[in-house]
Order: structure tokens, then sequence, then C-alpha cells
């Protein structure tokens, strides 16, 4: 027997009733996590790697609808259910951004995280649901594979925090403020709603990191950003501008919010208690310019940006240590404790 009739031998083809059986056993044995749903929604085969994923054993699924508690508190369809159920129309609702169908085939392909009761730990997994018909065209199940990319996911969730945040601080970063600025803008202008900008600037600066030398001066400010982000509401943004500056969003927020959350900071700041002789008060303090704007169509958020920064020169002005609001006197314009 030569080579190719002995690959001819091995390639042989079992009777129809062993193929079938042969077939269930290959996928039992997949590597990869794996189930099938027959067309009511049960579980036919919920393999072992599946068990592995989910933490959950075959004999709990099998011949039930409840494969879904494998991987959430609460009840939603898999993509395999979307398929069966003709509601793949809801798979962007469902599932992240990611979510397509594949390129000429029925196969429904998502990304999403996971809470894997089962297991307690989230996971964030790659899904294709691939729907199988009778000779008559009829679906009559679907395959469900899934692939663990938790490890990849946080990897990209990191270098995207690397993009966007500030090493010293970990606050947003430039790049993330201008960008964030400018859908804040959009959304405000959308909505018709107040946008405020309030642009902090740490006083005498350069005599602390001559008194204390660099290190003192980046703990300094790492102290600073957490006072400032303890003052945020959940959708505000507070980021870096730059050197010893802060830059702080508050979207839906009027002018006379942004003046009380101003005030706030400084008093916060201020009572951090951190020496510097070469302030008045003899304590790290911060000047504040406060800015508000209704955004239109003829105006952009460079314009919010350039009156809090004329606002944060004013407080510099007057002699730090208080805020600063546009169109005012010296006289009403600071606020001080």
């Amino acid at each position: 027997m030569n080579n190719l009739q002995k690959i001819q031998h091995v390639m042989e083809f079992p009777p129809a009733e062993q193929q079938h059986g042969f077939a269930l056993k290959l996928m039992e044995l997949l590597v990869i996590p794996t189930f099938v749903i027959d067309a009511s929604g049960k579980v036919l085969i919920w393999n072992r790697a599946c068990e592995r994923l989910t933490g959950v054993p075959a004999y709990e699924v099998l011949g039930t609808a409840d494969h879904w508690r494998s991987f959430y508190s609460e009840r939603r369809p898999t993509l395999a259910d979307l398929v069966i159920q003709g509601r793949t129309g809801e798979v962007h609702a469902l599932y992240d951004q990611h979510a397509h169908r594949s390129e000429g085939a029925d196969n429904l392909c998502a990304e999403n995280w996971c809470e894997m009761p089962r297991v307690g730990k989230r996971r964030y997994l790659a899904v294709d649901a691939s729907p199988i018909y009778d000779a008559e065209g009829r679906l009559v199940a679907v395959v469900e594979t899934l692939r663990d990319m938790t490890d990849e996911k946080r990897a990209q969730v990191a270098l995207e925090q690397l993009a966007t945040r500030d090493g010293l601080t970990s606050l947003a970063n430039r790049r993330c403020f201008d960008d964030t600025l400018a859908a804040e803008w959009q959304r405000a202008l959308r909505q018709q709603q107040p946008l405020s900008l309030l642009m902090v600037d740490v006083d005498n600066f350069k005599q602390y990191n001559d008194a204390y030398g660099h290190l003192g001066g980046d703990e300094c400010l790492q102290r600073i950003a957490n006072a400032v982000a303890s003052e945020m509401r959940a959708n505000d943004l507070v980021a870096r501008y730059g050197g010893e500056e802060f830059a702080v969003i508050l979207p839906n927020q009027a002018l006379k919010g942004a003046a009380i959350v101003a005030e706030r900071i400084r008093c916060r700041v201020e009572q951090l208690h951190l020496p510097n002789l070469g302030s008045d008060a003899h304590v790290v303090t911060v000047s504040i310019g406060a800015a508000t704007a209704l955004p239109s169509v003829d105006t952009d958020p460079s314009q919010l940006v350039a009156t809090a920064d004329s606002a944060l020169y004013r407080a510099k002005h007057m002699g730090r240590n208080r805020i600063s609001l546009p169109f005012q006197e010296p006289d009403t314009a600071a606020s001080r404790a």
C-alpha cells in the first residue's frame, strides 16, 4: 500500500449513523468553548471547553433554555438566541460596537463583557453564532463558539489609558481634554444646555519646586489632582492641562454652579495645608478662572477656553488664591474665604 492509498484509507468515512456520533464526539472534545441550541432555544450540546469557561457542567443546561445564566446575572439572550428568534437587528443594542455580520454568510459575530456568575469573574468574550439549516432550508439549530479575549481587552484598555491619561496624576491628559471638550460642546449644542469650564493654576509653584525639589513638586501636584477630582460629578472631567495647570469640564452647569464648584476646589486645596512660604497664606493655594457658554453654530470651544483663561489671569493679577468669573468688575469678580 503506497502513501496515497494509506491516506485514502484513513480518510474513508464511516456509515451515516457513525458519522453523526463522530461529529458529536468531535464537538464535545473541541478545545474551543461551544454550545448548540435547537429551534426552540434548548441546549443540545454543551462541550467540555464550555464547561471549563463558564464553570457550568453540561448536565445543568442540556435540554433547557437556561444557558443565559452561565453568562449573565439577569435574563438576556445569547447571540445564538438572537439568531434562533430572528432578532439579529438587536445585536448592536445588546453587544459592543464590534458586533457585525460576517461577509457572505449568515454567521453573526460580536464581542462583549460577560458577568460569568458561576466563576465569579467578568470575561470579555468574542462570540460567533452559526445557523444550521435542514435540506428544506429550515433553521433547525445554531452553533455558538466563544473565545476568551479578556487579557487582550484589558491590554487594549491599558494602552488607551496610556494615550489619554497623564502619567503623573492619572487624570485625563491634554489630548483627552481637547477631545472631550469638543464632544461636550457638540452635545451641549444639540441639547441647548450650558457648558462650563474651570482653569485651575497652582499659585507660586516655582517657589514650591525650588524649596522641595521636583519629587516634592510631583507629590504636590498629585495631591492637588486628587483634591480637585474629589469635587467632581460622574460626568465631569478633570484634566492636567499642562505643568501646574488643571482644567475642569462641567457639562450642563451654569456659571453660578461653576463658581460654587470652583470655590469648593479652592477651599479643598487650601485645606491640604501643604506648606509654601512663597505664598501669603504660607500654604499651597490655587487660582481659578471660570467661564460658561451656551454653544451656538457661530461659536467654538476655543472661545470658552479663552474666556476661562482670561478669568484665571485676573485671579492671578488680583492676588491669587481666589476665583474669578468673566465680565465682572474686580470688586465682585473674586471670591475668597
